[in-house]
C-alpha cells in the first residue's frame, strides 16, 4: 500500500512539470493517449461536479468534502497534459487541431488552468470562497473548451 501511494504522488510530482512534446514517448498508441486524458478529465469533471453542487446550494457545505475533491482536481489538474500528443488524434477524440495548429496558446489555456485549480483548496475552506473558485475554475475550463474541444 505505502509503494503505490508513493507511487501515485512521485507520479503526480512528475506531471506538474509537463511538457506536450517529451510525452510523445510515454503514449506508444494514440488511443492510449486518448483514454489517459479523458479518462483525467472524466474525474476532474465528476469532483468539480462536487464542487459545483455545494456552491450552488444543491447539497449542504461540507468543508471536508470540498477540502478532498478540491485537492484532488488541483493534482489531477497536471496530469491531462501530458497526453496532448501530435500523434492522439483519433475517432475518439474531441481535440480539436487547433491544439497542435497554436501550441502557444494551448499551453497558455493550461498554465492559467493549472493555475486556477491550485487556488482551490485554500479557496474552499469557505462557502464565499467555494463559490468564487468554483466560478473561476468553471469559466477557465470552459473557455479552453470552447477554443479547443469539439463538440
Amino acid at each position: 500500500m505505502k509503494k503505490s501511494a508513493l507511487a501515485a504522488v512521485a507520479t503526480v510530482a512528475c506531471a506538474s512539470a509537463f511538457h506536450l512534446a517529451p510525452a510523445q514517448a510515454q503514449f506508444a498508441k494514440a488511443e492510449d493517449a486518448v483514454k489517459y486524458r479523458q479518462s483525467t478529465m472524466f474525474l476532474m469533471n465528476n469532483h468539480m461536479g462536487r464542487l459545483g453542487a455545494m456552491a450552488r446550494g444543491a447539497v449542504p457545505f461540507d468543508a471536508a468534502a470540498a477540502q478532498s475533491s478540491a485537492r484532488l482536481v488541483e493534482s489531477l489538474s497536471h496530469l491531462a497534459w501530458e497526453a496532448y500528443t501530435p500523434n492522439s488524434v483519433t475517432d475518439r477524440s474531441r481535440a480539436k487541431p487547433e491544439i497542435w495548429q497554436d501550441a502557444a496558446k494551448f499551453k497558455k489555456a493550461i498554465e492559467s488552468a493549472v493555475a486556477e485549480t491550485q487556488k482551490l483548496p485554500a479557496a474552499v475552506a469557505t462557502l464565499d470562497g467555494l463559490k468564487a473558485q468554483v466560478g473561476a475554475v468553471g469559466r477557465n475550463c470552459k473557455a479552453c473548451h470552447d477554443d479547443f474541444r469539439k463538440d
